[in-house]
């Protein structure tokens, strides 16, 4: 694509100019420590906030290949605006690197979007659940032990009600001991939030030009 796509509900980009993969494995993949994290788990479960192109979960799908894998990875995420398969092609295949997953995906990826919840077999030993809904409504129905959280909803000037205290609150519902979190905002609000509700939440480098980034693990 000639330019990088932008949400225009939110008026913000989907990933980074400079580079949507490095910033995605920079925040998402070694914020949580992966794949040290999953290496030799009998099951491992992503939790995401914000599906959007899809780039996270296929960046997933790549490190999965390139290490010791779970025995069993489920990837849930939230969309409130789903996009649709062509415009997701579109956006991701600048990178040919991502091909293979990308191929995975979009064979997988609804055509008619017409509930709001889809479980997809990605392969035998991957699922992918695609929640279509305001987490703040979706996320407190979901009964799921969650490992690990991509927080990945546009920064939180543009979209405040992906980053509320429904959301925080159910996370750690849904977290055990260990549970690790990434994000690539630092914005004070988020990190007060998390951490009233058990996280323990540091400040580390950010990618690019975004000086800093949160990252935490779930003490109860």
């Amino acid at each position: 694509m000639s330019t990088v796509p932008r949400s225009k509900q939110f008026d913000d980009v989907y990933f980074s100019a400079q580079d949507g993969l490095a910033e995605t494995c920079h925040v998402f993949l070694d914020g949580n420590n992966l794949p040290d994290a999953w290496a030799g788990k009998d099951n491992f479960t992503i939790c995401e906030t914000g599906f959007g192109t899809g780039l996270n979960f296929l960046a997933v799908l790549q490190l999965l290949e390139r290490s010791d894998r779970p025995k069993r990875l489920h990837f849930i995420s939230f969309e409130k605006y789903p996009l649709q398969k062509a415009y997701i092609e579109e956006c991701l295949s600048v990178w040919g690197e991502l091909s293979s997953e990308l191929g995975v995906l979009l064979s997988n990826y609804p055509s008619d979007i017409d509930c709001n919840i889809y479980n997809l077999t990605i392969f035998d030993d991957v699922k992918l659940t695609l929640i279509f809904g305001d987490v703040n409504e979706e996320m407190p129905k979901l009964q799921e032990k969650v490992d690990c959280w991509f927080l990945d909803g546009f920064k939180p000037s543009s979209n405040p009600d992906m980053w509320s205290e429904i959301v925080f609150q159910n996370m750690a519902r849904l977290s055990h001991e260990g549970t690790s979190l990434a994000t690539f905002t630092a914005a004070g609000f988020v990190r007060r939030g998390l951490e009233a509700v058990g996280f323990d939440i540091r400040k580390v480098k950010g990618y690019g030009r975004k000086r800093e980034m949160c990252v935490g693990t779930f003490k109860g």
